[in-house]
């Protein structure tokens, strides 16, 4: 992490720490494509904010995404950051926005890291609206928040334990293994393929980068993907964003259940 970057992210817990007047939170929450639906069961409300009001969050622009950072108090009784929206690495800013919020979430103290979003999936028995957790990733952006001699252990980028929590609220979750391409484009039915050759179940445009600098934070990261299509190549239908967002607000009920369940035990 770059000396610029570390400060942007203690300027903004800075903020978010007067702003809400709360030292530390115990766990952040990045909401992708779908799941923003779940954020008002997560516990009882403590106050909200505009994520373009937060030194270094720029608006999110992607239709389905919310644009607010949420304070809550889980059942469990922890502070939890819930953020409806991210920066994409396809947005063309740079990787540093992209992991901004993951490294303003260790800032201000969190713990535990919970990263979903909306895909596509290459198991025919994974239909739309199943959701998978992640085991592990491949990153093809080319890209890293990591700066210089950063040598940051990614054995374990998707905590164990995390997982056995979230089993205990849905022991059927099925584990996968998300790819992260650039984007914007879909991938094409050879880019499934490839990713399906290298070992991958799921892709999309998020969340690899997040984990890396979260790991780099030392925060546990727990993954959660909605698979809201057949990837290219998998399926008879041309790929279209408002199959994504339809997705999600179909299964809007169930991803809000599941996400404050899981919430509730970590």
């Amino acid at each position: 992490m770059t000396d610029n970057a570390k400060q942007l992210a203690s300027d903004a817990a800075a903020f978010l720490k007067d702003r809400f007047e709360t030292d530390h939170i115990d766990i952040a929450l990045v909401l992708g494509s779908g799941w923003s639906s779940g954020a008002e069961q997560l516990g009882e409300a403590i106050g909200e904010i505009e994520l373009g009001a937060v030194p270094g969050f720029s608006r999110p622009v992607v239709s389905g995404h919310g644009g607010k950072l949420l304070l809550r108090r889980t059942t469990s009784g922890k502070v939890a950051a819930v953020l409806t929206g991210r920066t994409h690495y396809y947005e063309g800013r740079g990787v540093a926005p992209v992991v901004h919020g993951v490294r303003t979430a260790a800032a201000w103290g969190a713990t535990t890291l919970v990263l979903t979003n909306g895909c596509g999936g290459l198991n025919p028995a994974w239909v739309p609206g199943t959701v998978v957790l992640l085991k592990d990733h491949i990153n093809l952006t080319g890209d890293t928040p990591l700066v210089g001699a950063t040598f940051v252990d990614l054995s374990q980028a998707y905590s164990r334990r995390l997982r056995d929590l979230a089993h205990t609220v849905d022991p059927e979750l099925p584990e996968g293994v998300y790819v992260q391409f650039r984007g914007p484009q879909y991938e094409t039915p050879a880019e499934v393929r490839m990713a399906g050759i290298l070992g991958g179940d799921l892709v999309g445009m998020s969340t690899a980068l997040e984990t890396i600098a979260a790991r780099e934070a030392g925060l546990e990261v727990l993954g959660l993907s909605l698979v809201t299509n057949a990837a290219a190549g998998m399926g008879d239908a041309d790929l279209d964003h408002t199959e994504v967002l339809q997705t999600g607000r179909d299964a809007g009920p169930r991803l809000a259940s599941l996400l404050a369940g899981i919430v509730g035990v970590l």
